[in-house]
């Protein structure tokens, strides 16, 4: 940790001449060497086996994006937050046979800051999670990221969250997942003047008709009204 500290220190004494021509709006000397020690930190935090480590990495992220420090579709954050969401997933740690990273509750705080986050990358990260993870409270936030994006390029999202819909219900259904699948649904509907995914109405008719309790189930009848005007 000392030996990154230093290096970013010397790069950003080599940068400061550069930094101090800027005008006085743009970012100063103090706040961009605040902002880098600030990134490496979380790095740090984010790399280690260490769960309550990888949380403060996660509520620093937090903290940084509610404050207007990151931009959206931010890469430096990107890359921490897909790091944090393929924990125990796409990346497994194993010792004496057993994996001991697996940690959902990390990939689901890394799915919520994905959808504060934005942005094309962080869209194709938490599809990816929708289709490979197999955890109802991981799915459920990635779900309604991906709603808060907005984003359904050729259906895209809306046929990752109905195949994952449609999954849950043979497997084993689930309230909460199936009514953030319907809040993706509006909220992707709403973003785009509709929802025109024939597998995306399979998908909320299968709620509306499934083992679900009535909240959910109506939520699903509302959300079918609702498309029908647009």
């Amino acid at each position: 940790m000392k030996n990154i500290l230093t290096a970013v220190i010397l790069l950003l004494l080599a940068v400061t001449p550069a930094v101090f021509s800027q005008s006085d709006d743009e970012i100063t000397v103090e706040e961009f060497y605040l902002q880098n020690i600030e990134m490496v930190i979380i790095k740090e935090q984010a790399s280690t086996l260490d769960r309550d480590s990888k949380l403060m990495a996660l509520k620093n992220i937090e903290e940084m994006i509610d404050e207007g420090k990151v931009s959206e579709g931010d890469s430096e954050v990107h890359y921490i937050l897909d790091y944090l969401a393929q924990e125990g997933l796409g990346r497994e740690i194993n010792e004496s046979g057993r994996m001991i990273n697996n940690m959902p509750i990390i990939r689901k705080e890394a799915c919520t800051l994905l959808g504060e986050l934005g942005g094309e990358d962080a869209k194709n990260t938490l599809v990816d999670i929708a289709l490979k993870d197999n955890e109802p409270m991981v799915l459920s936030e990635a779900v309604y990221a991906l709603g808060k994006l907005g984003m359904n390029d050729n259906n895209q999202v809306s046929q990752a969250v109905a195949s994952i819909v449609l999954t849950q219900n043979v497997l084993g259904p689930d309230d909460n997942l199936a009514y953030s699948a319907l809040l993706s649904f509006e909220k992707i509907a709403e973003a785009n003047s509709g929802l025109s995914d024939p597998l995306a109405f399979q998908a909320i008719i299968a709620i509306a008709g499934g083992n679900y309790i009535r909240p959910v189930k109506m939520k699903a009848n509302e959300l079918l009204t609702a498309l029908r005007k647009y």
